[in-house]
């Protein structure tokens, strides 16, 4: 027997729904409703437009991030020759803007990750095959660690934006490449995770051919590629603070 002082205490905290069914009465217990919260989200590229709805965007199940009713998407849009990224957000499932003009040239360029405090930090991660006449991510890479996709083109780098999460607005933006020790041209990296520390934002990714150190200049490799390489910028990615690599030195 439970008596009522001993009742109260074991009900704390718990939820209770009153059903009554005639002359009976039953207590159901509800769990509580919490915010969903995703604040780091990579993987494989998805396709919609600036048009689609919410739940057009959400069946894809492409990168997201989440902070309660606010969901932020990256993907790309497919043209008739190429592709162009695209980043979306919707507040309650009505959109709050929609960003597919990032990328424009004939470029095959996707968004494939996303970094976000919930706040006003927001990062996104972009491929970048190569340079093409017309606009693309060096307009706001200029000035920052790594301003351009380098020589060559075909492999597949990648792109770190700090985007505005209020009107995805790009503030600045790195490129950040493998290295070919023998001809300088840039290789492929593919971007596996992203932290952020409050002044730094931490990328670990695999990178063919040599990965590049703090002065962009490729690291000395020994063993076969690809190569795990962590590397730590500072917020406005005009400096890389620290890397390392499996093998690389």
């Amino acid at each position: 027997m439970i008596y009522s002082g001993k009742l109260q205490k074991y009900f704390a905290g718990i939820s209770l729904s009153v059903i009554l069914v005639g002359d009976l009465v039953f207590t159901q217990k509800t769990a509580p409703v919490l915010a969903e919260t995703i604040n780091t989200s990579i993987g494989e590229a998805v396709t919609f437009s600036c048009n689609d709805s919410e739940a057009t965007v959400a069946a894809k199940n492409g990168p997201k991030v989440v902070n309660g009713t606010a969901i932020i998407y990256i993907g790309y849009q497919q043209l008739s020759n190429n592709k162009n990224p695209v980043t979306i957000r919707f507040n309650n499932g009505i959109k709050a803007w929609c960003r597919n003009d990032y990328e424009t040239t004939n470029d095959d360029s996707t968004g494939y990750g996303l970094y976000w405090n919930g706040s006003d930090v927001l990062y996104g991660i972009y491929s970048a095959t190569g340079t093409q006449t017309g606009n693309d991510f060096r307009r706001f890479a200029s000035g920052r660690w790594l301003p351009s996709y380098g020589s060559g083109g075909g492999p597949k780098a990648a792109v770190i934006a700090r985007i505005n999460p209020a009107n995805g607005e790009v503030n600045y933006a790195t490129f950040l490449s493998g290295k070919k020790p023998d001809n300088g041209q840039t290789n492929s990296l593919l971007v596996q995770s992203l932290s952020w520390n409050g002044a730094n934002l931490t990328v670990k990714a695999m990178s063919w051919w040599n990965p590049r150190n703090t002065y962009t200049n490729s690291m000395n490799c020994s063993g076969s590629s690809p190569y795990q390489y962590t590397a730590a910028f500072t917020g406005d990615l005009r400096t890389m603070t620290s890397v390392s690599a499996s093998t690389c030195k």
